[in-house]
């Protein structure tokens, strides 16, 4: 997180121009540097896949695998959920496979192993071996909310008593099928994206990791999850209501769940994706609610869309903006988009910040809202 923290607030972008697998669209991409170096445990060599080397390099920072630990001494393995969103897992795993194959033969490599590479159960049953948890396991796959989705799940499950904490995070890492897909649907930037910029023409795919512990509040906690919001649009299945009703009735909800109103939210993280509709829409939704009352920004600019990752990468983003008190700057943008009527920060800004809002919404019109802040 320290690194992390260090370039947002030093405008540090992780984009760079396409150099994944040699091949794909003319674009950036946010890679994530080292995955390829990573090696997997000698027992867990059958989920050897781009997106569980990535998972590992997450687990193994910032002494997270340490606090699980300490966690399943204090609960027990069995009373940890583990909740994950993701949207493609180890699909690239399935390409090289496809890509691998004798010349005039379909049969795939002796070697390619699907449930424990490509599956979506992948990362899970990789996590939970990793982490030595034996309470229940979930994936989410809602397309872009997938990893903000899974912080609602976790938190139902615990309410009903299923487990005492949680492990929820997001991963999913760069594959051909993304980049070209998302560019066949002209939705892929030449160049760094420019969230709410008036010459923003398209998202810039990337790839993360990240996770958190989800415990009872303590008195020594410092950030929780106040409230979550989901809804569905059900509308189209690429495109939102172009009116934003569903991202509305998610942050309404959020609100609603944490007891805040509009006016005590001190920073929103847009999901921003910077491509021409998306970003009005979404506005229409914040304005509509916050009528400008609340710093706005995407941090997308610094890492991309990390798809199903996206939720859980910017809602610790939030818990940064919440422990050194700054919103930060919605990179890239220097124009803002006269349509757009919500406050976006072209400035990093120190400020008070006691509550965020940040928001996910994917595909199929998946709309997730999380609201975190200090303990009231």
């Amino acid at each position: 997180m320290a690194a992390q923290r260090d370039a947002l607030l030093a405008e540090r972008t992780g984009l760079r121009p396409m150099d994944f697998d040699g091949v794909g669209p003319n674009t950036w991409v946010g890679r994530v540097s080292g995955v390829e170096d990573v090696r997997l445990p000698t027992s867990l060599r059958d989920y050897e896949c781009r997106n569980n080397r990535l998972a590992l390099l997450a687990i193994e920072t910032d002494g997270f695998a340490a606090a699980v630990r300490r966690a399943v001494l204090n609960y027990g393995a069995t009373r940890i959920g583990l909740f994950i969103g993701t949207s493609t897992s180890g699909i690239q795993q399935s390409e090289l496979a496809y890509a691998a194959r004798n010349p005039g033969e379909s049969a795939l490599p002796g070697d390619f192993r699907y449930a424990t590479t490509h599956d979506l159960f992948s990362v899970a049953g990789f996590a939970r071996n990793v982490l030595g948890l034996r309470g229940p396991a979930h994936i989410v796959s809602t397309a872009c909310s997938s990893s903000a989705k899974v912080f609602g799940a976790a938190r139902r499950f615990i309410h009903a008593g299923f487990c005492d904490a949680a492990v929820v995070g997001g991963v999913d890492s760069l594959c051909l099928m993304t980049l070209y897909g998302f560019n066949s649907l002209q939705l892929v930037s030449d160049r760094p994206c420019r969230p709410a910029d008036r010459s923003r023409n398209g998202l810039t795919i990337g790839e993360a990791a990240g996770f958190v512990l989800l415990e009872p509040r303590s008195a020594d906690t410092e950030i929780c999850l106040l409230g979550y919001g989901e809804s569905s649009d059900a509308w189209h299945m690429s495109t939102p209501s172009p009116d934003g009703a569903g991202m509305a009735r998610a942050i309404r909800a959020a609100l609603d769940c944490a007891n805040l109103g509009p006016d005590q939210i001190d920073y929103i993280n847009l999901h921003g994706t910077a491509t021409r509709a998306n970003d009005v829409t979404e506005d229409k939704a914040v304005h509509g609610i916050f009528e400008g009352c609340a710093p706005c920004s995407s941090t997308k600019g610094f890492t991309g869309h990390a798809l199903g990752a996206a939720g859980i990468v910017e809602a610790l983003f939030c818990c940064l903006a919440i422990e050194n008190q700054v919103a930060f700057r919605s990179l890239n943008t220097v124009d803002v988009d006269a349509a757009i009527r919500s406050p976006i920060l072209l400035e990093t800004q120190s400020k008070p910040i006691t509550n965020v809002m940040s928001n996910s919404f994917g595909f199929g019109g998946s709309n997730t809202s999380l609201a975190l802040g200090r303990p009231p």
